[in-house]
């Protein structure tokens, strides 16, 4: 009989010796489903022990560094685990640890792993308010915080158990530092269940209040594996991925997917994104393997990318749709494709543009191994659709999907009516079986009686060398009922104005149908979340509000 960790490796090794046949990954990929599997413990302690190859990699800003081994985070998370055993933390406990891109992170990730202990992991950027709700809501016992943000727990009710990371903390906080002097030797209190839950994440609320999703110890741990597959990543790889502690790409690509590759996680911290310093950490790292949101990708095209002397051998992009623009100018530079996957908080990456496929451009790919994807009539709801809701069938359920929105039944049986994982977000698919984004189901809106995808028209946009950022939704009108409305980011060295927006309405006119093109234009910042996924909710309400700083297309032939 084989073990855990046996299952999780065959699984692993089958997807690295497929990594560029698509066609034998998909056709002879299995999931491995054991009764009891503990990542930190089944499969990083096992690769850990007696490995001095650098597992994490960090740069901070003024130039100081830290390296931590396989083998010193594994004991440093046997450490950990001690610790916070001794401060009461149990199996089953809820744990919200809210870090930056510090080893003490991954160090506790770990830690709370082998405790069979729930992480809600949240960012730094969140305040008092979110914090109340995260801790109400997901029944927290304990907390982990930096000291700086310590005081944002002041208002914060209950009955959880407070530890500090760095610096004097502050009255009624353990110093998680003593931690380093607690005895390594950790013997877990008990077998984990597969299917007992790993972590909670509050999404990122886009569109109303976050929901709570619930990942296990498999769901995510050996849901990355696609994740991996998509990347490209294989062992010895130097892996950088931009993303914000506290969501799941963090989990997904500076976590998981690197170290079940046995790669090396490489981050670079910065206090304001700085391109050529960027470049110069990733030629000194020497990376291979590189992934980012859009908004990055989209300011590191208005940088000079010559000035990457060592290219990645993989790069991809995650988080929205990648415009097709992007793409192109970084294949100029650098010699290789940025690939798009499409997945969420509630999954791994469900569709993906992995190494080896031919790509078709504005394409996301096809379905990674292991996942049966539809498209559901808009009408019928039936599968099979050429264009339609992006759905998982349940008869083959993927490992790496939730279980649920925890303590949402009614919205977890929405989710997953008539046996399909219903995604919200709409996607075509072509004659070979390649998907096409089209958006998010309640962000396409008609506009004399035909459809429009906001990502279309947000790429083209994207197009000229004005834009930095576009945002596309729906502007009332009295003979159209609705228009395209375009909220524009410029790019350095163009100035809002008339003279700006006629150049981008004269450009709209030439790459898009008559209607689908631009009517309504407006210049300022983009309402974000705290993730960096643009809140399309504020721009509509803003847009059925009126502005007087909108420009209006018939103004400006």
């Amino acid at each position: 009989m084989t073990t855990a960790t046996e299952q999780f490796r065959a699984a692993r090794d089958f997807l690295l010796a497929h990594r560029e046949d698509y066609a034998a990954a998909r056709a002879g990929f299995t999931w491995p489903r054991p009764e009891h599997f503990n990542w930190a413990l089944d499969w990083f302690d096992v690769i850990a022990r007696d490995n001095d190859r650098t597992a994490l990699h960090i740069v901070e800003e003024d130039g100081g560094e830290t390296r931590l081994t396989f083998a010193e985070l594994a004991e440093r998370s046997d450490r950990i685990a001690n610790h916070l055993r001794a401060l009461g933390v149990a199996a089953g406990d809820r744990v919200l640890v809210m870090l930056g891109n510090q080893a003490e992170l991954w160090e506790t990730a770990l830690a709370a792993m082998k405790l069979r202990a729930v992480v809600i992991p949240a960012t730094p950027l969140l305040g008092p308010a979110d914090l109340r709700d995260r801790v109400e809501r997901g029944r927290v016992a304990h907390v982990v915080v930096r000291s700086e943000d310590t005081g944002k727990f002041d208002d914060v009710p209950g009955d959880y158990t407070r530890i500090a990371v760095g610096g004097v903390p502050a009255h009624g906080w353990a110093p998680y530092a003593d931690a380093y002097t607690t005895p390594a030797d950790f013997v877990p209190d008990g077998p984990t269940r597969a299917d007992d839950p790993l972590m909670l994440y509050f999404t990122s609320g886009t569109t109303a209040r976050p929901k709570l999703v619930e990942q296990t110890h498999t769901s995510y741990p050996v849901g990355h594996l696609a994740t991996m597959y998509w990347i490209g990543l294989k062992p010895g790889d130097v892996h950088l991925n931009i993303s914000s502690p506290g969501w799941a790409k963090h989990a997904w690509s500076n976590l998981f997917a690197p170290w079940n590759a046995e790669a090396t996680v490489f981050l670079h911290n910065y206090t304001r994104f700085d391109a050529t310093r960027l470049m110069a950490e990733m030629d000194r790292a020497r990376v291979t393997t590189f992934c980012a949101p859009p908004t990055v990708w989209r300011m590191l095209i208005q940088a000079d990318l010559s000035r990457l002397a060592h290219r990645p051998r993989e790069v991809v992009a995650a988080g929205e749709p990648l415009n097709p623009e992007v793409v192109e100018q970084v294949r100029r530079a650098w010699g290789v494709t940025v690939r798009d996957g499409f997945g969420q908080t509630e999954t791994a990456v469900q569709v993906s543009n992995s190494p080896g496929q031919v790509l078709k451009t504005g394409s996301m790919g096809r379905p990674s191994p292991g996942y049966r994807v539809e498209l559901l009539d808009p009408v019928t709801g039936a599968p099979g659709a050429d264009e339609g809701e992006i759905a998982l069938d349940l008869s083959a359920r993927p490992v790496g999907l939730m279980t649920g929105y925890h303590g949402d039944p009614e919205r977890t049986a929405e989710a997953m009516a008539d046996g399909y994982y219903r995604t919200g977000d709409i996607a075509s698919r072509d004659a070979d079986g390649y998907l096409t984004y089209v958006g998010r189901a309640d962000d396409v809106f008609k506009a004399s009686d035909y459809k429009i995808s906001p990502f279309e028209l947000e790429s083209a946009l994207l197009e000229h060398e004005a834009v930095a950022e576009a945002a596309v939704v729906p502007a009332p009108d009295e003979l159209r009922l609705a228009v395209p409305k375009a909220y524009v980011v410029l790019a350095e060295g163009w100035e809002p104005g008339p003279d700006t927006a006629k150049a981008l309405f004269e450009h709209s006119r030439q790459v898009l149908a008559p209607y689908k093109r631009v009517r309504r234009l407006e210049f300022g910042a983009l309402p974000k979340t705290v993730s960096g996924k643009i809140r399309r909710i504020e721009l509509r309400e803003a847009t059925a509000q009126g502005s007087a700083h909108e420009y209006r297309e018939e103004d400006h032939r």
